[in-house]
């Protein structure tokens, strides 16, 4: 470990704090259709136990559920969790909620038929180990399926952004090496086969500015939350001109004043366990 770095647990609370900050279910229902969207493009009969790791506020395991899966959710924040309970509830479906860490799945091997994940299992800090935990937890035959942010999506460019002004520990691989292909595949070969990649488009619709859609961010993205508080006001910003820059070169609105329309795309994994 370098001089002064961070320790496992350290980085592990602050990843904690990350996600409880702001109020991701805010966010997490302006895509929850492409969430549905990428449900929709597995095969998971009824009856399949799904396992959704860092399953957030539920975007994948309400829709799983609906379609009759026997899903387990996992997460490391908590109030997140409450959120996803009382969503499968209004809707009346049994969902099982546990607070977990992706790199110590709560469950004994070979639980479940398949697992999930979108835009969640990415962002643990140890890689080997999540692959290591997905395979564990999944019968042989069983299906996996990630959602990842790639380097080159505009969600890549804000990380890069959101990077520069606070630094990531330099023990830490960036959480979107996971939508590279390349990079994927080498994590995911000791575990599985026959895996694929594709990178699926994915829009941010949101009806205000760009300067108003950094803001919602601010507000309610834990990551970008907890860095503007990491930040003096003159790094705030500096950070809020990058950011705004950003979001305005990649608005293609007819409307910028008013309306911002970003394409975003995600690296769509699936593989079989072997």
């Amino acid at each position: 470990m370098e001089p002064n770095a961070p320790s496992l647990q350290q980085i592990k609370d602050s990843m904690r704090a990350t996600w409880m900050a702001g109020d991701f279910g805010v966010v997490a229902k302006t895509i929850s259709g492409n969430a549905e969207e990428f449900i929709s493009r597995l095969t998971v009969p009824p009856g399949t136990r799904v396992l959704d790791v860092a399953c957030g506020t539920g975007n994948l395991a309400i829709p799983l559920a609906r379609a009759g899966a026997i899903v387990t959710g996992v997460d490391i924040a908590a109030n997140l969790l409450v959120q996803a309970r009382d969503r499968a509830a209004a809707e009346g479906l049994s969902v099982t909620f546990d607070e977990g860490d992706a790199e110590q799945l709560p469950y004994p091997d070979a639980s479940f038929d398949a697992v999930v994940t979108m835009f969640g299992a990415m962002f643990a800090p140890r890689p080997e180990v999540v692959a290591s935990e997905l395979a564990r937890v999944l019968k042989p035959g069983g299906l996996l399926a990630m959602a990842n942010w790639n380097p080159a999506s505009f969600s890549g460019l804000m990380f890069k952004v959101g990077g520069k002004h606070t630094p990531h520990p330099p023990t830490i691989p960036p959480p979107v090496l996971w939508g590279d292909g390349t990079t994927v595949r080498q994590r995911l070969a000791p575990y599985f086969t026959g895996i694929e990649t594709e990178l699926i488009p994915i829009d941010f619709d949101l009806p205000t500015s760009p300067a108003g859609a950094v803001a919602f961010f601010r507000t309610y993205f834990g990551p970008t939350h907890m860095a503007y508080k990491r930040l003096d006001e003159v790094g705030q910003q500096a950070l809020t001109a990058d950011l705004e820059a950003l979001w305005t070169n990649a608005n293609v609105s007819q409307d910028p004043a008013n309306h911002t329309l970003i394409r975003n795309e995600y690296l769509q994994v699936t593989a079989t366990r072997s």
